[in-house]
């Protein structure tokens, strides 16, 4: 397995120096969030960004995973949307098309896999449903939502020979494992994977870790690694929390996991240079 750590954790810096200094560090992969400062596929100067990036990770032999989760990127005024739930179509389609870009990116960046969420279900909203008519959406109607958007990206995933890596993520509408499975079930789909983030399944699930990582190895293609409490969605520090980590990384060994394992801390960018040193310094102990 390469550890590796997500731009989004580096927010203030140019993106040609947050790599240089995981390279410098030790890191050997990249969590690449696409964003407004890096790789936004709706900027003028995105062509020649993505060739220099591509350069970039090849100088540094970086490995890569795209990630999908900048908060204002497709709205500037609410977090995270739209959604493969949001409550209207133009929303939801927005968002598929923004995945199926970012599978064209990891394409040209020979990246792992493309790693996305469900969104979160905002029930105090009305939606215009497809009749035309406002109603508030049914559990029903919100899942058929995120089971449309997925089978959409699956076969554009699958079209394009890229691995996608589906993240329950707390707070959102799937944010166990096991809703995963249910989800991925019915998507029916072979490039359908799974991103287990370590201090979501501290947050949410029963169980200890590494049955968790036993039990979903077939599924797994990338991991976000970071500390938290039980209970309390809180991206921290290694150290921090109340994971033990010695049993989390010989769990992934024992599976055969040989993906990248990136550090997740993207409230940490103000102080990006020494959380980065210390996570790697943490985990290659490891």
């Amino acid at each position: 397995m390469l550890l590796g750590y997500n731009t989004n954790g580096l927010a203030f810096h140019r993106w040609q120096d947050g790599l240089e200094l995981l390279a410098e560090v030790g890191f050997q992969s990249v969590a690449i969030t696409v964003d407004q400062h890096c790789l936004n596929p709706f900027a003028s100067n995105f062509a020649s960004e993505l060739a220099e990036m591509r350069c970039t990770l090849e100088r540094l032999r970086l490995r890569s995973v795209i990630e999908t989760g900048a908060r204002f990127l497709l709205d500037p005024r609410q977090k995270h949307e739209p959604t493969l739930i949001s409550p209207t179509a133009e929303g939801r389609s927005r968002r598929v098309d923004f995945l199926c870009r970012c599978i064209d990116i990891a394409n040209e960046l020979n990246s792992d896999a493309v790693s996305f969420w469900s969104g979160v279900c905002r029930t105090g909203t009305l939606a215009r449903l497809e009749s035309g008519k406002s109603a508030r959406p049914t559990d029903d109607i919100v899942w058929q939502w995120l089971l449309d958007g997925c089978r959409q990206v699956s076969r554009y995933a699958e079209q394009n020979h890229m691995q996608l890596a589906f993240e329950p993520e707390p707070g959102m509408l799937i944010e166990t494992l096991e809703q995963y499975g249910q989800l991925a079930t019915q998507v029916g789909s072979p490039r359908f994977g799974l991103t287990i983030d370590i201090g979501h399944v501290q947050c949410v699930e029963t169980g200890s870790i590494p049955d968790h990582l036993r039990q979903w190895a077939t599924h797994l293609c990338n991991i976000h690694i970071e500390d938290m409490r039980r209970g309390v969605h809180d991206h921290l520090r290694f150290g921090e929390g109340e994971i033990d980590f010695p049993p989390v990384m010989a769990a992934l060994r024992e599976i055969g996991y040989t993906g990248c394992v990136n550090v997740e801390l993207s409230r940490h960018s103000h102080m990006a240079p020494e959380v980065l040193r210390e996570s790697f310094d943490f985990l290659s102990r490891l």
